[in-house]
């Protein structure tokens, strides 16, 4: 079967990626089709730097986009106004309770210029099978017993790739980017792999890397031991973020 100037997934190896300096110039990215979302080809992949993306009806698709973009664990940039906000916040962020819940908030999501979701009901399965098995987390953000915000993503040793984040209040999202900032910058995890670039991330502190550097790095990153299991922090006062994160 052919789909794309690309190669194909054997079905019985899901370590077998071919090197992600083979992905297309356009579209930007696109590396391999096929395979499946099981739990060794998904850890495969993002202990590559590569992810899945597509949408409902297509195989799966595998990418690793140049330039990368990412955040500096330390640096993720809320603004004055919003930090000023957050001392008066109630709010309060946890790790880690209810994963299938973000996963699900997150795929009904509204995207501009997007209709519909990638975060399909196999992505959703695929990544609590993820979850199930510690590799993959979510940050979440409550206002008392409302979930408010949150964000998850897969880790690998000390890498991690954020997958998608959500607000049903507005600041939910950065909250949690903010709060998944500052607990991995504690245990010495420098990144965040944000995937691609939009002027919402950017403003928030993300910067571009050539894929080269971006690879280099991430494979020392996945080498090094990482948190595997749930991840159990204490829950954080959301107003706590207000002197943790840069103007």
């Amino acid at each position: 079967m052919s789909y794309l100037p690309i190669p194909a997934l054997p079905a019985d190896r899901p370590e077998a990626f071919p090197p992600a300096e083979r992905a297309l110039d356009e579209p930007n990215g696109l590396l391999a089709w096929g395979g499946d979302l099981s739990p060794a080809r998904l850890l495969a992949a993002y202990s590559r730097g590569i992810f899945p993306w597509y949408s409902e009806g297509q195989p799966p698709l595998w990418w690793c986009p140049d330039p990368r973009t990412v955040f500096d664990t330390g640096a993720i940039r809320l603004s004055s106004r919003f930090r000023r906000g957050l001392r008066r916040s109630p709010w309060q962020v946890r790790t880690d309770t209810c994963f299938d819940a973000v996963v699900a908030a997150c795929a009904r999501a509204p995207r501009p210029g997007q209709n519909g979701t990638w975060i399909t009901p196999a992505m959703c399965a695929a990544y609590g099978r993820l979850h199930q098995l510690g590799h993959a987390h979510s940050i979440e953000v409550f206002d008392g017993p409302r979930l408010v915000g949150g964000l998850y993503g897969v880790a690998v040793g000390q890498a991690f790739s954020a997958e998608s984040m959500f607000s049903a209040e507005s600041g939910g999202s950065k909250v949690a980017l903010a709060a998944l900032g500052h607990w991995l910058a504690s245990w010495g995890w420098p990144w965040i792999d944000a995937q691609v670039a939009n002027p919402h991330l950017l403003g928030l502190g993300a910067r571009e890397l050539p894929r080269a550097a971006f690879l280099a790095r991430w494979a020392g990153l996945v080498a090094a031991p990482g948190r595997p299991g749930p991840w159990r922090e204490t829950p954080l006062p959301a107003a706590r973020l207000a002197d943790v994160s840069i103007a």
